[in-house]
């Protein structure tokens, strides 16, 4: 079906939500009508995040607002949809957009695989009332469906569209683009040259996806890397904790803006640990690249005083690749916590691939290599 007559049908005037490949369609559409407008269109950080901002625009205004979600997000709201949404606590109703990654029956990524097979159950168990639109649903019978939703949400309750594959489509177009040159398919091939041996903790998307290729170009062995290829924002945690229990060697964090963002937090519990052998490299394009290229507001903010104020000891930003190279070998040569933010443009090449190995393989890999280390 359309997303002009999806959004028709639901009525809402407030959207907000993190970017999905598998709803870019309707991403796009809010871009294209309404930008980045904090009275009608919001990019939140996380989920969790989002869940809360509905709650203050229905508090505000009394109407019903849209939050906007890959499945993988359903973790991030539980907490709010249980303890704050729900019509036990202040009975906000909210109607939740859901992209099926995963879905039971179609091939996908592995960190899709085992969400698909509970989205539906996971959004029942919180008490919203879910319906799912495929390609052959028709416009009528969203019609009827929203008609019995908002005598659902008239009662304080939750609902949920869930959205297969290809069963949303939007003919308008949005370029998304930003002013910096770096690209980072060649940032991580810097990174990897002044890593060495040095293990590396890589975040989801595309970043993972562009640092097993540069190991297959490089010929080099893939048990160096630890992609996470799912679960966005904990890539620098899960790099804090190898850190922590392999002291004597040094460990490598390639994260992204938006994963920054999501979970934030982390970088507070980094500082504060302050590990001498880690290096937190955030390549920072200020988009959801992987997913469509929406923004994050990472461009707006100034993330080397927001690492300098959790407590890293050093963090810089650099938008060259002289600058970056002489900033990755002074990490090397001290032993402290740094952070590297790296401005870096929108964009991948058409053909880039996928990991080869299982996400099994890979963290035995991983693990194995570890062990073999101090």
């Amino acid at each position: 079906m359309k997303v002009e007559k999806l959004v028709e049908i639901i009525g809402s005037d407030f959207y907000t939500g993190v970017p999905d490949s598998q709803l870019k369609a309707f991403c796009n559409y809010l871009m294209n009508t309404y930008g980045i407008d904090p009275k009608h269109h919001v990019i939140a950080a996380n989920e969790g995040n989002c869940a809360a901002l509905a709650a203050g625009y229905h508090l505000a205004t009394g109407k019903i607002p849209v939050v906007y979600m890959q499945n993988s997000g359903e973790g991030n709201i539980i907490n709010p949809v249980a303890s704050l949404l729900n019509d036990k606590v202040y009975a906000i109703p909210t109607v939740f957009i859901v992209g099926w990654r995963g879905e039971p029956g179609l091939h996908d990524e592995p960190q899709h695989i085992y969400q698909g097979e509970v989205t539906i159950k996971l959004l029942e168990d919180m008490d919203i009332k879910t319906f799912a639109i495929g390609k052959d649903t028709t416009d009528k019978e969203v019609e009827k469906v929203m008609a019995d939703f908002r005598e659902v949400l008239a009662k304080g309750k939750d609902v949920a569209f869930v959205i297969r594959k290809g069963a949303i489509s939007y003919d308008g177009k949005v370029k998304y683009a930003n002013d910096n040159t770096m690209i980072r398919e060649e940032i991580i091939q810097h990174i990897v040259k002044a890593s060495g041996e040095d293990p590396i903790i890589s975040t989801t998307g595309k970043a993972s996806r562009e640092l097993f290729e540069t190991r297959v170009a490089n010929g080099q062995s893939h048990k160096y890397d630890f992609l996470t290829v799912g679960s966005m924002g904990h890539s620098s945690s899960i790099a804090l904790g190898v850190a922590i229990n392999k002291p004597e060697t040094r460990i490598w964090c390639v994260d992204g803006d938006g994963a920054v963002l999501m979970h934030m937090g982390s970088m507070a519990v980094l500082g504060a640990n302050a590990p001498k052998n880690m290096v937190h490299v955030v390549i920072n394009n200020g988009a959801h690249e992987t997913v469509g290229g929406m923004p994050t507001v990472a461009a707006k903010i100034d993330l080397v005083a927001v690492a300098k104020a959790c407590g890293y000891p050093n963090a810089v930003s650099v938008d060259s690749f002289e600058a970056l190279d002489v900033e990755l070998e002074a990490a090397k040569a001290r032993n402290e916590l740094s952070l590297i933010e790296v401005k870096c443009s929108i964009g991948a090449r058409d053909d880039l691939g996928r990991p080869t190995t299982t996400a099994l393989e890979n963290k035995v890999n991983f693990m194995n290599y570890l062990n073999s280390l101090k």
